[in-house]
């Protein structure tokens, strides 16, 4: 992937994070202002920590911060080949099991810093940790980081198996790396490097692994004996301990960041953001549900006296879009994500096409209704009692279905601001499935592309509105 098009995810993905603050950091100071209420008071505090969580995801953007994370077992090496990799001994190692008892984040700064800065975390062994917590730690580490390491140092276990299988459901980019290779003669190698394919490529449902994501290193080689001659004749041995074998894996992460870093960066800052967005959006749905559905049957009721009353064919529908727009705009104000009325009519004009014809029918009944009412009302003038019957049983008829597609429409506005406009033009999902279907085909990103996009929906949705809104918000009003 060129340097250019990494720019252009990275710049496409800062700016929809940076949009998504500013709407919230607003939505939340508006919130500030208004009454409190102990609901008002959790819900505004829970919002202050998503705005940060979404302010960190986009300062870590900003200052191009690629996290690689280092998995394996207890004794596997993991601080030992991070040591390698910064070529000092920063994290702690030793013969004992469980050295390592926290997380622990290094700067790297072999990386050239122009382009990104790159942090290592270290982790404790995933077999120290007894169940949920053991799986809670790697799932919060794995989604924070844009690169993964799980260290090996042989034949992979079946509990290293296990862990590697839910490694692979963050989808990140992984490396498996082959550590203390100077344990075992060549051909021993070369047979567990077949396996390690073998056992990475056994989920069918996760990206496939090629040899290139597997990397054979010694990071902490043990001391070789060394025979010495002295010049009286007298041999000696000693031991001396060669240098770690890390090139292949240094020069691996290079590559890969050199490649896709830019883009990795932007593709996993749209993904937490939009995970952030998704959460703060179903808690405002919570907060505000039973003031947003009196507002629903408000404008459903006003739409459907609206109808009912206008005795002229075509006016009646005009009247009642317009009540449309303006239910839109009162729910979008309501959950504190304003939009203009270009904005709510082409909103409207989405869950128009994307009702699959139920609400298109409701026009063309409407229209037909209208005009039966139009006739109605001239047939009052000759013949009062029938043109009068006539005219309320349209009316009525007509008024009835107004409300239903009013109320269809409320509902499929509340499924968009439920999705936190996550579709909208700079939402992280828009962009996000952008990026996607830019990538290479011979990157790294680009056989995880799948995969990722099945996490984000079910469906793809070519507008900015997503087409399955009104099937899933079609429940009876009642």
């Amino acid at each position: 992937m060129t340097g250019t098009q990494q720019e252009v995810h990275y710049n496409r993905a800062r700016l929809s994070l940076r949009e998504a603050v500013h709407r919230y950091t607003a939505r939340l100071r508006m919130a500030e202002r208004a009454m409190a209420s102990p609901n008002t008071v959790a819900w505004k505090a829970a919002m202050q920590r998503h705005v940060e969580t979404l302010t960190n995801t986009l300062t870590k953007l900003e200052q191009r911060v690629i996290r690689i994370a280092a998995f394996g077992l207890v004794s596997r090496g993991k601080s030992a080949v991070l040591n390698a990799l910064l070529n000092r001994p920063v994290l702690q190692t030793g013969p004992l099991h469980g050295v390592t008892q926290f997380p622990h984040t290094v700067r790297w700064t072999a990386v050239d810093s122009d382009k990104v800065q790159v942090e290592l975390i270290d982790t404790p062994g995933l077999d120290e940790i007894d169940g949920e917590a053991r799986a809670d730690l790697a799932r919060q580490i794995a989604q924070q980081a844009d690169l993964i390491l799980f260290i090996v140092a042989g034949d992979i276990t079946r509990t290293e198996y296990k862990a590697l299988q839910e490694l692979r459901t963050a989808h990140k980019p992984l490396i498996l790396v082959f550590n203390k290779i100077d344990l075992y003669p060549d051909y021993d190698r070369q047979v567990i490097l077949r396996q390690l394919q073998k056992w990475a490529t056994l989920d069918q449902a996760a990206a496939p692994v090629t040899l290139r994501d597997i990397v054979l290193v010694s990071a902490d080689p043990a001391p070789i004996p060394v025979r010495i001659e002295l010049p009286d004749g007298t041999v000696r041995y000693e031991h001396e301990t060669p240098s770690p074998q890390i090139t292949a894996l240094r020069q691996a992460i290079l590559d890969l960041l050199n490649r896709e870093g830019r883009s990795l960066l932007a593709l996993n800052a749209l993904r937490q953001a939009r995970e952030v967005e998704r959460t703060i959006a179903h808690q405002t749905l919570d907060h505000w549900e039973q003031e947003a559905d009196q507002v629903i049957w408000r404008f459903a009721r006003t739409k459907a006296l609206v109808v009912a009353l206008n005795p002229i064919a075509g006016l009646d529908i005009v009247g009642g879009l317009f009540s449309d727009l303006a239910m839109i705009r009162a729910l979008a104000k309501l959950y504190g994500l304003p939009i203009t009325r270009h904005q709510a009519g082409a909103l409207l004009k989405t869950i128009l096409g994307s009702a699959g014809g139920l609400l298109l029918s409701e026009l063309g009944s409407g229209l037909l209704l209208g005009m039966g009412k139009s006739a109605a009302a001239v047939g009052t003038a000759l013949d009062s009692a029938a043109g009068i019957a006539a005219y309320a049983g349209t009316a009525i008829a007509q008024a009835s279905l107004a409300g239903w597609g009013a109320y269809r429409v409320g509902q499929a506005t509340k499924r968009y601001l439920e999705q936190g406009c996550t579709w909208g033009p700079q939402g992280a999902d828009t962009v996000l499935h952008e990026l996607l279907h830019q990538l290479n085909p011979d990157t790294t990103l680009n056989r995880l592309r799948q995969d990722i996009l099945a996490t984000i929906a079910p469906e793809a949705p070519a507008s900015s509105f997503p087409s399955g809104a009104l099937r899933e918000s079609s429940s009876n009003p009642a």
